[in-house]
């Protein structure tokens, strides 16, 4: 949809949500183990590589506060990219990283979950808010972001590395992978939001992440 369009955006009913989270049950359990079994006796053969420093940024969240990469410093954390509009990938993005949302509950205090809107001229932080809260987002745990639509743009571009353009349509066209950055502010994984296991394999990242000492990340 071209940007400057008053339409209506396109969301998930609430009763969309609430099968979606039925739905999701199992595999919130079944990931849940997983991740427990991350932090505690699963061992892995090599440390998830360094791509790139994650950018820096300033941004918008949902609740009107600002975001900065030096805050999420000493954490780690997983960006993906969405807009409350789609009629694409992001319901199912969305819905996949309320599943990571279950699954963490108050296990990782110093993990947060970060959605950047990729249609920031329309999805303001109060549009955000409503869509956050039908996703059971916390906004003290996982960030909705919006900002002016160059900085968006570079953002996603230049500092995450994806892709992001427009359909003829003038919908944004944008990545679907989620992003996971390690304490030290480096990014290090990329995982397919279309995989049907993304759930399991980014807790597992996570998990992964987490047990590696401070300061002592792969080079």
């Amino acid at each position: 949809m071209p940007q400057g369009s008053h339409e209506p955006p396109t969301r998930i009913p609430r009763l969309g949500w609430a099968i979606a989270f039925l739905v999701a049950t199992t595999v919130i359990a079944w990931a849940y183990m997983q991740f427990n079994e991350s932090l505690g006796s699963r061992t892995f053969s090599a440390p998830l590589p360094k791509h790139a420093p994650a950018p820096e940024f300033q941004l918008t969240a949902q609740d009107g506060s600002t975001v900065t990469t030096a805050d999420l410093k000493g954490k780690v954390w997983v960006a993906n990219f969405i807009f409350t509009r789609c009629g694409g990938p992001c319901p199912v993005m969305t819905s996949r990283m309320a599943e990571i949302n279950q699954a963490l509950g108050n296990r990782a205090p110093e993990v947060e979950l970060i959605s950047i809107t990729v249609d920031p001229a329309y999805d303001t932080p109060e549009v955000l808010r409503e869509y956050a809260e039908q996703a059971g987002a916390d906004p003290a745990k996982w960030k909705f972001l919006t900002g002016p639509i160059e900085t968006v743009e570079t953002t996603i571009r230049e500092g995450f590395l994806q892709s992001l353009t427009k359909e003829p349509s003038g919908a944004p066209l944008h990545s679907t992978r989620f992003v996971l950055v390690d304490r030290e502010g480096w990014m290090r994984g990329f995982r397919d939001g279309n995989d049907p296991e993304i759930v399991q394999k980014v807790l597992m990242d996570i998990g992964d992440v987490l047990r590696e000492p401070s300061g002592t990340q792969p080079k």
